[in-house]
Order: C-alpha cells, then sequence, then structure tokens
C-alpha cells in the first residue's frame, strides 16, 4: 500500500509542476487552487508511503517520478527538446527508481 500512495504521490507532483505553468504567476484562480491542491495532497501521501518505507527511498522515488514525469510531460506540452542525450538520462533515472524500489524492504 505504501508504494501505491508514492506512486500516487509522485504523479501528482508531476500535475502540480506542470500546473505551476497555467497558473501565470498565481494570478488564475482555478488552475492556482489545482495545483495547491495537488501539492498538498502530494505531500500527503509521500507522508503516508513514509510511515513503512525509509524516507530516503520514498523521497527519492517522489522526487524522481515528480523528475520524470515533468521533463515528459515539458516535451509533449510545451514543446522543450527531446534530444537523445535528455531522454537518455530520463531512461537512467527510470533505472534508478526501480533500483531503489527492488532494493527496499
Amino acid at each position: 500500500m505504501s508504494w501505491l500512495a508514492l506512486l500516487l504521490a509522485g504523479l501528482l507532483e508531476v500535475c502540480w509542476a506542470i500546473g505551476l505553468k497555467y497558473t501565470h504567476g498565481f494570478t488564475r484562480p482555478l488552475p492556482t487552487a489545482l495545483t495547491v491542491g495537488a501539492i498538498i495532497t502530494s505531500i500527503a501521501l509521500l507522508e503516508t508511503a513514509s510511515r513503512t518505507l525509509p524516507i530516503g527511498t520514498a523521497y527519492a522515488v517522489w522526487v524522481g517520478i515528480g523528475a520524470f514525469g515533468a521533463a515528459i510531460a515539458g516535451i509533449l506540452l510545451f514543446g522543450e527538446p527531446a534530444t537523445a542525450a535528455r531522454l537518455g538520462f530520463l531512461a537512467l533515472l527510470v533505472v534508478s527508481i526501480l533500483g531503489l524500489k527492488l532494493a527496499s524492504p
């Protein structure tokens, strides 16, 4: 159950990272409210997961999911560059996240 909470927390981190772009400096009420809600829920789920998972592992996986998802969303939504090097390093990030999962109790 902790890993599911952590996965959801990471996916919500992607949502709020992308949501920041749509708040326009927190001047648009609906995107701002959705982004703040995603931040609060993401952190609450991270806290839930860290009750049984080591905090170092939980935090690293949370950040990794968020970084990977935000980078991919940036490529797909905002036309950010998808160079071979960038995609290669994102693949390494996925390997690292999976490695932490496999190496955790």
